[in-house]
C-alpha cells in the first residue's frame, strides 16, 4: 500500500513568533537556575514584548530555591535588559533581534542568562507573552471563579480578557514604567495605562487578600505620579474581592486608596467598568 503523506500546511508570516526564557542562574558552576521572564517576538517586523516577575510571591518563590538570591539585583534585571535591547536598537536599527540579543546575552548581569530560541504560532503578541509567562514562569495557581481570593497573576490575568473581550487591548499600555515620575532606577510598574479625553488613566492590581500592604506602595506611585504628570491623572486599582468597610483590612485599603484618588474596582465589577471606559477609548 503507498504511504500517505501529508503535508503541512504554509503558516502566515505573521503568525509565526520566537520566544526566550529568561533564567535567574545565581551560581554558574552548579548550573541551577529558574524561569524568571519570557521574551517573546516577531522575527519579520522586529516587534518585542519581555516581561519578569515582579509579585513579592514570586520573588518569596525564588529566596525559597536560593536563599541567597538577591531580591534588589533581580528587581533591576528588567531594566537592565530592557535598556540594552532599546540601546543596541538604536545604535543599530536594521540588525535582527536575535543578533541583538546574542550581544546583549555576553554583557548582561551574570544572573540573567537568556534560554535557546524557540518558535511558536500566536496571532497576538501580548496574549502569548501572557501564556508563556503564565506556562513557564508564573507561580502555580489554582483557578477559581471570579470573586475569589486570588494573587496578582489572576488578577491581570482576568483584567486582560476583560480588555480583550471589550477590544480595546490595543488601546491599553502595558507594565509602565514609574521611573519616570519618581526617581531614575525605580523598578515599580504601574499594570495598565490608558489615554482618553486629554487624561492619562492607569490602572494597577491589587491582591487585598493576599497583599493588602501593597496598597501602601501603590499610594506612593499615584502620588508622584499625580503630581508630576503634565497632564490630567487617574486611576483605578483592580482588587481580587470586593471591599467592605465591615473588614479592617478591606477598610484599611479604601481609606488608603481615598487618600490618593484611587477608584477601587473589584473584578467582579471590572467588565461594567470597563464597559463604561470604552467609548472614550475608541473616540
Amino acid at each position: 500500500m503507498a504511504e500517505i503523506i501529508e503535508m503541512a500546511t504554509p503558516q502566515p508570516l505573521e503568525r509565526v513568533l520566537a520566544y526566550h526564557l529568561l533564567r535567574y542562574v545565581p551560581n554558574l558552576v552548579r548550573d541551577e537556575w529558574v524561569n524568571i521572564g519570557v521574551l517573546v517576538f516577531n522575527p519579520r517586523t522586529g516587534a518585542r514584548r519581555l516581561r519578569l516577575i515582579e509579585d513579592q510571591v514570586e520573588f518569596t518563590r525564588i529566596r525559597r530555591l536560593h536563599p541567597s538570591a538577591d531580591e534588589a539585583v533581580l528587581r533591576g534585571l528588567r531594566d537592565e535588559l530592557q535598556d540594552r535591547l532599546d540601546s543596541w536598537a538604536d545604535k543599530s536599527p536594521t540588525m535582527p533581534l536575535q543578533d541583538i540579543l546574542s550581544k546583549c546575552d555576553a554583557t548582561l548581569s551574570t544572573g540573567l542568562q537568556i534560554a535557546p530560541q524557540k518558535g511558536v504560532l500566536a496571532d497576538d503578541l501580548d496574549a502569548e507573552l501572557e501564556r508563556l509567562y503564565t506556562d513557564h514562569v508564573a507561580v502555580p495557581r489554582v483557578y477559581s471563579r471570579v470573586g475569589q481570593p486570588g494573587n496578582r497573576a489572576t488578577i491581570r490575568a482576568y483584567c486582560a480578557q476583560v480588555f480583550r473581550q471589550a477590544r480595546i487591548w490595543d488601546r491599553i499600555e502595558k507594565s509602565v514604567r514609574v521611573a519616570e515620575f519618581t526617581f531614575p532606577g525605580d523598578p515599580s510598574r504601574m499594570d495598565y495605562s490608558y489615554h482618553r479625553n486629554g487624561t492619562r488613566g492607569f490602572v494597577h492590581t491589587l491582591s487585598v487578600t493576599r497583599a493588602p500592604q501593597d496598597a501602601k506602595s501603590l499610594s506612593y506611585n499615584v502620588r508622584h505620579i499625580a503630581e508630576k504628570a503634565r497632564y490630567h491623572t487617574e486611576f483605578a486599582a483592580v482588587t481580587d474581592v470586593a471591599l467592605s468597610r465591615d473588614n479592617d483590612r478591606h477598610r484599611f485599603v479604601l481609606e488608603t486608596l481615598r487618600e490618593v484618588g484611587v477608584e477601587p474596582v473589584p473584578m467582579e465589577g471590572l467588565a461594567v467598568w470597563v464597559a463604561k471606559l470604552r467609548p472614550s477609548l475608541l473616540q
